[in-house]
């Protein structure tokens, strides 16, 4: 996985060479951010499990601003935030809207948007806009959470991956040794 890993992503030649990442000082040449080790790679993960419910293209700039505040993997925390996708972000944030009304103690349930009938078209843009409010606050608190479980179920996913593969190395060397 490290050989695959190692062969693309980029030197830390060629990101001292590259002349964007030059004017921004050496905030993106830091070892932690592409060095891959388990710390690195599970943060990577969870910043961009949480990231990853960011809405729209915000998704990968949001991830590298965390990336470079908590100094985990840039690469495997961008690649990290495409489990959000056109097929999965539609479940994800309705099970978000559903988490925050169950917190916010409402009954969770879904409210269909006001339909047009015989109002104004300012009327119905009025009822579309309290809809929305409506909505809000638990979409808000439901992501939030969602987001922060989805970023500790990443996290430890990861790090007990990494230190099984670890053991399982270990034992599999111990036992090819010769016995003394």
């Amino acid at each position: 996985m490290r050989r695959l890993f190692k062969r693309f992503t980029p030197g830390a030649e060629n990101l001292r060479q590259n002349r964007w990442l030059n004017m921004l000082g050496k905030t993106f040449l830091h070892p932690s951010m592409w060095h891959l080790n388990r710390r690195s790679a599970a943060g990577g993960v969870a910043v961009g499990m949480f990231c990853g419910l960011i809405p729209g293209p915000l998704q990968v700039l949001g991830c590298v601003i965390a990336c470079v505040i908590f100094r985990v993997n840039l690469p495997v925390a961008v690649v990290a935030t495409f489990y959000t996708n056109p097929f999965t972000i539609v479940p994800l944030y309705v099970a978000a809207y559903w988490i925050g009304g169950s917190l916010l103690g409402d009954d969770g349930k879904f409210v269909y948007p006001p339909e047009m009938g015989d109002q104004s078209l300012t009327e119905w843009a009025h009822a579309l806009l309290g809809w929305l409010a409506g909505l809000g606050t638990p979409l808000a608190l439901g992501l939030l959470v969602l987001a922060t479980l989805l970023a500790a179920a990443g996290y430890l996913i990861v790090w007990m991956v990494w230190r099984w593969h670890l053991v399982r190395e270990y034992r599999r060397r111990k036992q090819q040794r010769p016995a003394p």
